[in-house]
């Protein structure tokens, strides 16, 4: 006679495991096993007969796959984790029994690690990578901006600080910017590298204390992840242009001491200005021109020189226009837009370090101003609101100054993320239907079922297929209610605001 086989030790049961089994078994702590799931990558996953492997307990438990359990026994992180532990025992003994020498030299030998191993399991390819890098640039530019005193350590805080920067420089030397959208959350901006949309928000510029019921040790080990990433992102981009690595401004190539990471305080605030031209460690070779007659036949190169031609106008947008910052405008979003499209910019010595000219300098055409009236103004320069950079780069052409004048009732500011489904503002249909070509031949509307054959043609519907159609009719009829809310909310706002205009008037 065979011998018995228990419930649950054979089939689908035998592939998954619930996380106090993972935990012994891998003997970690919870908060370690979370943190080594996160860096390799480890989720939970919903079996289909979840109470059948709970037998029959309806008690909530987290799943994962037996396999990826397996694979993580094998990490060598586990060895430092258990290092880590030693060494906090140690510690805490020592400071038990008041050997301070103890204490140091313990201490001295912390144990370290490093994630390289991991990086390289878990994007194989730099292409890998800079697909993964929109939560990494979010999270890290979070950080980057935390209070120095609270949670979060600062050396933390400033390597995050020194990353964000690296990869703005980078973005100002590669030209790739193609949206920017200022919202509540913050600032929505979008480059493309290798061909591949990257798109995170920068927070404004103002420090929030962090909240308190967010657990900063799971953020932290994203961190840690993410960090590592981005470090390797950067090397790579920055070889890509040519550019020296960690990054040294021009006029300091030469200087030892000249560092981001020497704890040269001036230096990182030049840096951090965005401001610098980053020295190269050779020239880069000049594209060749394409003959345009040998491709006169062609209509897919031709196309592929126009889009070129397109896309090199963009990203010298602001070449002929020279700028200066007010004081009260955001400086580092503004200096990332403008110097990524060719712009020349900068502000007041007072207001910090970098500025390249004065207030005075007759050659400026632009000053950006964030103020209903200038107490003293030039005549050879336009003063205009932030808003009229952001909106420029979304439409790609610089656009009319007259409605982004200082002081004066800005146009509604669209975001160029949202798709033309659903509530669409008057102001985004206008720039549709201006933006549209003359020649563009206009689809007849196709004649649909009437209301009787549209009934039959339901009641003669397969029973499945029928659920499937009522839940589409759900999703259609709620997202009407949501345009209709939109659209009345946007009529009582144009109402209130005809109402304020002719009180004024009046």
């Amino acid at each position: 006679m065979g011998k018995l086989q228990k419930k649950g030790e054979r089939g689908s049961a035998t592939n998954y495991i619930t996380r106090t089994q993972a935990v012994k078994k891998l003997q970690l702590t919870l908060p370690d096993f979370r943190k080594i799931c996160i860096l390799k990558g480890i989720y939970p996953h919903e079996p289909k007969k979840k109470r059948k492997l709970a037998k029959g307990s309806s008690a909530p438990k987290t799943f994962y796959y037996a396999k990826d359990i397996q694979y993580l026994a094998h990490e060598p992180l586990l060895t430092k984790f258990a290092e880590t532990k030693i060494f906090v025992k140690k510690v805490k003994k020592a400071l038990g029994r008041d050997e301070l020498d103890t204490v140091q030299r313990v201490r001295d030998q912390k144990p370290k690690y490093t994630l390289d191993h991991i990086v390289k399991e878990r994007y194989p390819n730099f292409a890998d990578a800079v697909k993964d890098l929109d939560d990494a640039l979010c999270l890290i530019f979070l950080f980057s901006t935390m209070p120095r005193q609270g949670k979060v350590q600062p050396g933390i805080i400033n390597k995050c600080r020194i990353l964000a920067v690296e990869f703005m420089h980078y973005v100002i030397a590669a030209k790739c910017v193609k949206k920017v959208f200022v919202s509540i959350k913050g600032i929505y901006v979008q480059v493309e590298i290798d061909g591949n949309d990257i798109s995170w928000i920068i927070p404004h510029q103002f420090t929030t204390p962090p909240p308190s019921n967010i657990d900063f040790k799971v953020m932290l080990s994203f961190l840690e992840l993410y960090t590592t990433v981005l470090g390797f992102v950067n090397f790579k981009l920055y070889s890509n242009l040519n550019l020296i690595y960690p990054p040294k401004a021009l006029e300091d190539v030469f200087s030892e001491k000249s560092s981001i990471y020497y704890g040269d305080d001036i230096y990182r605030e030049r840096l951090e200005s965005l401001n610098i031209k980053l020295a190269e460690v050779q020239k880069l070779e000049e594209d060749e021109e394409i003959d345009e007659e040998l491709l006169a036949g062609d209509e897919t190169l031709e196309d592929l020189v126009l889009s070129r031609k397109e896309e090199e106008t963009f990203k010298n947008l602001f070449s002929e226009c020279k700028f200066f910052l007010s004081r009260e405008v955001p400086r580092e979003i503004l200096a990332l837009m403008l110097k990524s499209l060719g712009g020349e910019v900068s502000w007041s010595s007072e207001s910090g370090v970098a500025s390249t000219y004065d207030e005075t300098d007759p050659d400026i055409t632009h000053q950006i101003v964030d103020r209903p009236s200038q107490s003293h103004q030039f005549l050879s320069r336009c003063y205009v609101q932030p808003q009229w950079i952001f909106d420029s780069v979304n439409q790609r052409k610089l656009l009319p100054v007259d409605e982004y004048i200082a002081g004066g009732l800005l146009p509604p500011h669209l975001s160029p993320f949202v798709n033309a489904e659903g509530y669409v503002p008057p102001e985004q249909v206008e720039l549709l239907d201006r933006n549209k070509p003359e020649d563009e031949a206009v689809e007849a509307p196709k004649e649909g079922l009437s209301a009787e054959d549209k009934r039959l043609a339901v009641m003669a519907m397969p029973k499945k297929r029928k659920a499937l159609y009522n839940k589409m009719v759900y999703s259609n009829k709620k997202k009407a209610s949501v345009v209709n809310k939109l659209k009345r909310k946007r009529e009582e706002l144009d109402e209130t605001r005809d109402n304020k205009k002719a009180t004024t008037e009046s």
